[in-house]
């Protein structure tokens, strides 16, 4: 589904990513993790065409992402973001139907219709009249991941969706995206939640400095690191003190 071949990027004299390389079967889910700074959040930026890579190959679905292909890719592939990006003078129904009637040319009530259906299914379905500033900060996450889905995505990619929740409101999020894994969704996931890549991810790729520095099977590179650099930053996240 996703392919990246030796990608590099660099902002001014900084390389950020240093011959990144791997693949996103139809389906599976996969967790990017590592320090900040690492690189996690340009690849999926990469991924979505928001971000220019320097050198290397983006493949999705087996077509090459370039600026003639950007408008097809991003039909396939969406972004739910750290920062929730809603349009505040908008109701949570209308910020989920904008894509479909704007981008797909959907007819608004039909797009309205579909809209309320997907925040029903987040379980949103009493908050469709409500603005952002009305919803808190989880509630405005689970309509950016509804907004997603409107434009039916073939995959989505997540950038430390939870990062900017308060902890109380981190699961409702988590159990949203729990629920598309198990239904088949092909996810990439930046996060810094440890136990939700080891219970959902089918794969983990540890990141540091630009590079991937290990993969595999999420329970196995979480339970038993052989990289001396992830035993370092699973330690430090898992025993903070």
């Amino acid at each position: 589904m996703i392919s990246l071949k030796n990608i590099s990027k660099s902002f001014g004299s900084t390389m950020v990513l240093k011959d990144v390389s791997f693949e996103v079967a139809r389906g599976e889910v996969v967790c990017l993790i590592g320090p900040s700074g690492s690189g996690k959040s340009t690849i999926l930026r990469c991924i979505n065409g928001l971000e220019r890579h320097d050198g290397g190959e983006i493949l999705i679905d087996g077509q090459p992402l370039s600026p003639s292909t950007l408008r097809a890719v991003r039909g396939k592939v969406a972004m739910v973001f750290q920062r929730f990006n809603l349009f505040p003078h908008r109701t949570a129904a209308e910020n989920v139907a904008e894509g479909p009637i704007h981008v797909l040319g959907q007819p608004r009530e039909a797009a309205l219709d579909r809209a309320r259906a997907l925040l029903a299914d987040v379980g949103l379905g009493d908050r469709c009249d409500n603005y952002p500033a009305q919803l808190s900060g989880g509630q405005q996450q689970r309509v950016g991941i509804a907004r997603a889905l409107a434009m039916s995505p073939r995959a989505i990619l997540f950038d430390e969706p939870t990062s900017a929740l308060d902890p109380e409101r981190v699961g409702e999020v988590l159990k949203v995206m729990r629920k598309l894994a198990e239904q088949g969704m092909t996810m990439v996931v930046v996060t810094h939640e440890i136990g939700f890549a080891r219970e959902v991810a089918d794969r983990v790729l540890f990141m540091d400095g630009g590079r991937i520095v290990e993969s595999g099977p999420a329970k196995a590179v979480l339970a038993n690191p052989t990289q001396a650099r992830t035993r370092e930053f699973l330690d430090r996240v898992l025993n903070p003190l």
